[in-house]
């Protein structure tokens, strides 16, 4: 049967390349789908902030007219400053089973970076590592949570098979928070830090203020790119994708598990947990529409309180003030809040496998690893 691989020019074609995960996953019961209203304004590279500095293309593979994958070619010129290297990247790789597609999709992701003069190409990205990224290698049984990924098992198969191999495997925590903040359950190494640092290098810690937002994301953006911009693969993001993202995880943030710490009125820690609602949006599964998503937003907004687990999505801290149990106070302090709020379980996700210090602390308070996603790699000159 007649293969072809086609570049995205249309809104139709837009759409089509959206929709394919409802096609890919529709027996999967672990598949959590994304908001059809917001994705056609993630991949649109008009209101986009990423596509400020970055530039990517969308395609979709066809045996016989009918769509049976897609993947996304991307340039991140800020990626390649900041590390000064001269890769690109792919993602958006879903697919049906069919090992032919795949590997038409990342040579065409291949062809598209050589043409560009890169040396490398690494993936998958959605659309870069301030988005959901990785490809889920351990850990199938169970669905993934907020702004994490899910794939078959054959996706891995089918990138190794291409020639692709590991650059960096990240890491998902799982931890029993109401296990933690039970009477002895948090280490004695831990109650000991966390009494000592607040005054032993003057700081406070408070949850975030909603009421105060405007501000608050300013007093976030003082520490957000310093704090993780030595991380693998991190790459600092501009004011604009700052207010973009935030905006975005707003409606669902629960202020109760967000906290910044301060010293003398100034950001030195910041933490971010939220509600996994995921959880409502994989009962919900909001549809490849408009409507449909729209519908399951306002579904999963009414009920997002009904889940018992929350994601830690970000965890820094600036330099003067790190390997002095800050990050332990965050922890220790969202562990508290999170329980009487109804969110006994917690993932913290994702973390590089080279992040000796935060995988350190997070498996003293009793993480373990449930599951792990791998960037991928390709020389393609």
């Amino acid at each position: 049967m007649s293969l072809e691989v086609e570049r995205v020019e249309t809104g139709k074609q837009l759409r089509e390349f959206i929709k394919m995960p409802w096609e890919v996953y529709k027996n999967d019961p672990n598949w959590v789908p994304w908001l059809f209203f917001e994705r056609l304004t993630f991949f649109d590279k008009n209101k986009n902030p990423f596509f400020q500095h970055a530039e990517a293309d969308y395609f979709i593979a066809r045996r016989n007219g009918r769509a049976v994958g897609t993947i996304a070619a991307i340039l991140n010129h800020r990626h390649n400053e900041v590390h000064r290297e001269n890769v690109a990247h792919f993602g958006v790789f879903e697919l049906l089973p069919d090992q032919e597609a795949a590997e038409a999709l990342l040579e065409t992701a291949g062809r598209w970076a050589r043409d560009r003069g890169v040396e490398k190409i690494l993936g998958p990205m959605n659309l870069s590592t301030n988005d959901e990224c990785g490809t889920l290698i351990e850990g199938f049984d169970q669905p993934p949570v907020i702004l994490m990924t899910y794939n078959p098992r054959y996706y891995v198969e089918y990138l190794e098979a291409a020639g692709f191999t590991k650059a960096m495997d990240l890491l998902a925590w799982h931890g029993d928070l109401a296990k933690l903040v039970a009477p002895g359950g948090m280490p004695e190494k831990v109650v000991r830090i966390v009494g000592k640092v607040k005054d032993r290098y003057g700081l406070s810690i408070r949850p975030l203020n909603m009421k105060d937002w405007d501000n608050e994301i300013e007093r976030v953006k003082k520490i957000y790119n310093s704090a993780w911009e030595k991380n693998w693969g991190f790459v600092p993001m501009t004011d604009e994708e700052i207010h973009h993202l935030a905006e975005g995880l707003k409606p669902v943030i629960d202020p109760a598990v967000a906290f910044l710490v301060e010293k003398d009125g100034d950001v030195v820690g910041f933490s971010l947990s939220v509600p996994d609602v995921n959880q409502v949006l994989r009962q919900v599964r909001p549809g490849p529409s408009t409507l449909g998503s729209y519908l399951g937003v306002a579904r999963m907004l009414l009920n997002k309180r009904k889940t018992n687990r929350i994601r830690v999505i970000a965890l820094g801290v600036i330099e003067p003030y790190r390997a002095k149990g800050v990050d332990g106070l965050m922890y220790y302090e969202t562990a508290k809040a999170a329980v009487p709020r109804g969110y006994p379980l917690a993932e913290a996700s994702w973390i590089l496998e080279t992040n000796d210090a935060m995988n350190r602390a997070i498996e003293v308070m009793g993480g373990v690893v449930y599951k792990k996603y791998r960037i991928y790699e390709k020389n393609v000159k």
